[in-house]
């Protein structure tokens, strides 16, 4: 799945490109905005699994931080006819969110946390239906299947009298899940090929464990291309 979509921009460029001369019409964007989910139950840091905490003595619990923060997206629709189509979309955090500190200093007394990071994107394969396609505005009612990964790292910093403060971050692992998605969006054309779509999508996500629900809402905003005739 991440070979497809390392090759799916290249692929809808290319296959979009065929179109562009066909009744059908091809659209390229990227996309700003955010996604959001609830934090997670406390967990307890003791564990090195991160278990929930219980109620018995030893336990040193800590809640992660929730789903928030920009997000950036590449994607691309082909609408086959004026009113239906099909798309993919990718969207990720371009920077990493810290997520909890395993170790705090009151744990061991002149050495910083250990902060773990994390960073994550979701992959949509949509169905598009356009109810309203004008020359000026679209209307799109969009839903699909897809996947959400959340990618995490160890950041640490430490100080020395010779080489001074330094920091390093470095992956430890990975999570991926199954979603659906739904939503809608609404498609103003600046000019006849130049475009701008508020968008919001609502994504149930299977076992998102890492935060507090399977439910994320997300909204962007797209700046597109499209290729090809249109009404």
């Amino acid at each position: 799945m991440r070979r497809i979509c390392r090759y799916l921009p290249v692929f809808l460029l290319l296959f979009g490109i065929q179109f562009a001369h066909a009744q059908s019409g091809f659209d390229i964007n990227i996309g700003f905005g955010s996604s959001q989910d609830k934090a997670s139950s406390p967990v307890d840091l003791n564990s090195q699994t991160l278990a929930p905490c219980s109620v018995t003595g030893g336990t040193v619990c800590q809640s992660p931080s929730s789903l928030s923060g920009f997000f950036l997206g590449f994607g691309g629709n082909l609408m086959l006819w004026k009113r239906f189509g099909v798309g993919a979309a990718y969207s990720l955090q371009p920077a990493k969110s810290d997520y909890l500190v395993l170790q705090t200093e009151s744990a061991s007394a002149g050495v910083p946390g250990v902060k773990i990071q994390s960073r994550v994107g979701f992959y949509d394969f949509n169905g598009i239906f356009q109810p309203v396609n004008e020359k000026k505005v679209a209307v799109q009612l969009i839903g699909g299947i897809g996947g959400a990964n959340t990618k995490f790292y160890e950041n640490q910093t430490s100080s020395g009298s010779v080489l001074g403060n330094s920091n390093f971050s470095q992956y430890i692992q990975s999570a991926n899940h199954f979603q659906v998605h739904g939503g809608v969006g609404v498609q103003f054309y600046l000019t006849d090929h130049v475009f701008i779509r508020p968008e919001v999508q609502v994504r149930y996500v299977t076992s998102f464990d890492q935060f507090g629900r399977n439910v994320v809402t997300s909204e962007m905003v797209w700046l597109g291309y499209s290729f090809g005739d249109r009404p």
